[in-house]
């Protein structure tokens, strides 16, 4: 069976679904149904990245297995690089290290320092050069100062770098410097289309051959075949938890209106909620937070029967993206998704 090279799922996603010891069993299945890569996303609770993709690359043979995102700031670069160049021989070159910014309210409170475009490109040579085996003497960079940075003279590793991007300078960046680059959930048609032709241009101009700078739709894919309240939860939950990260970015970058945003913020049940919405709101909560957002917020997904959600996921590649990751279920969940797409392969 051909591994579908231009489809992703996300391994625990969201929130984690029922723990971390069922990324073994959701990393063999998405094999078995011939996703091209899993992704892995990291949250301080019990997802923690490295140990994640050590599991999913141990129990994998084919697949590809990418972090989406990790952050470069809480591991000193010998440890982001001796990390990722373990996971590359572990899975016979199957790894991708992806970072991203992060949520940086989240960061301000825990006491850790922003991440900024010119660190995330700073940190994406050094580990290039750490891979290829320099030897780095006094470096003096974004990333921070370092008299020496080493891991092995010997090293001769092609290592796939991916950033998750959502402004244009992330996303010139992600063209100028990455392998791949994965745009958030949610995004318009226009969104997508915009996002995508910033990171080929920039690719173009740096000297790359654009079409070797993968961009990956991150697209929510939930069929009607799932109860309705887990499909609030994989929906409505989903989005309703970025507002509350990061709801003005989402705002302005899919030209939605602020003010729907302000209502949203100072609703009393999306007040009371203490985290993530996905993660701690009832199902009571849940529905009333879906009165809050308006429809076309939630139009760019994949929802209905199984050939609607196939239909509407090949449209995405019509906006320009090169791959798509069908994001917020498990396997198991997604398998009448792509057993219809695959019907539809030549």
């Amino acid at each position: 069976m051909r591994m579908l090279d231009e489809l992703g799922y996300y391994l625990l996603a969201g929130a984690g679904g029922d723990g971390p010891a069922t990324l073994v069993d959701e990393a063999r299945r998405g094999e078995e149904l011939g996703f091209g890569t899993a992704f892995i996303s990291e949250r301080w609770n019990v997802k923690e990245a490295a140990s994640l993709t050590g599991a999913a690359c141990a129990v994998t043979a084919r697949m590809q297995i990418a972090t989406a995102a990790t952050n470069h700031n809480t591991r000193h670069p010998l440890i982001s690089g001796s990390w990722a160049t373990t996971m590359h021989r572990l899975s016979g070159g199957r790894f991708t290290l992806g970072i991203g910014r992060g949520i940086g309210a989240i960061y301000a409170a825990y006491g850790i320092p922003a991440v900024t475009t010119a660190q995330m490109e700073d940190f994406a040579q050094v580990m290039r050069r750490l891979w290829r085996g320099e030897v780095i003497f006094n470096h003096d960079g974004p990333i921070g100062k370092y008299p020496i940075l080493v891991l092995d003279p010997d090293f001769n590793e092609d290592i796939r770098l991916a950033l998750v991007a959502f402004g244009p300078k992330t996303l010139a960046l992600g063209g100028r410097v990455f392998d791949d680059v994965i745009l958030h959930t949610y995004f318009t048609p226009e969104t997508v289309t915009r996002c995508v032709r910033t990171v080929k241009d920039a690719a173009e101009q740096a000297g790359r051959d654009p079409d070797s700078v993968r961009v990956w739709s991150c697209f929510a894919t939930v069929g009607d075949h799932l109860p309705e309240d887990l499909r609030l939860k994989k929906t409505v939950a989903r989005l309703a938890t970025y507002l509350q990260g990061y709801g003005d970015l989402m705002v302005s970058t899919n030209g939605w209106d602020p003010a729907v945003l302000q209502r949203f913020r100072a609703d009393t049940v999306v007040a009371s909620i203490g985290g993530g919405i996905d993660h701690k709101a009832t199902a009571q909560q849940i529905e009333h937070i879906a009165t809050l957002i308006p429809t076309d917020w939630l139009e760019p997904s994949a929802t209905g029967t199984a050939g609607e959600c196939v239909a509407r996921i090949r449209r995405e590649f019509d906006f320009g993206a090169d791959a798509v990751i069908l994001h917020g279920g498990t396997p198991e969940e997604l398998e009448p998704i792509i057993t219809g797409y695959r019907e539809t392969v030549p």
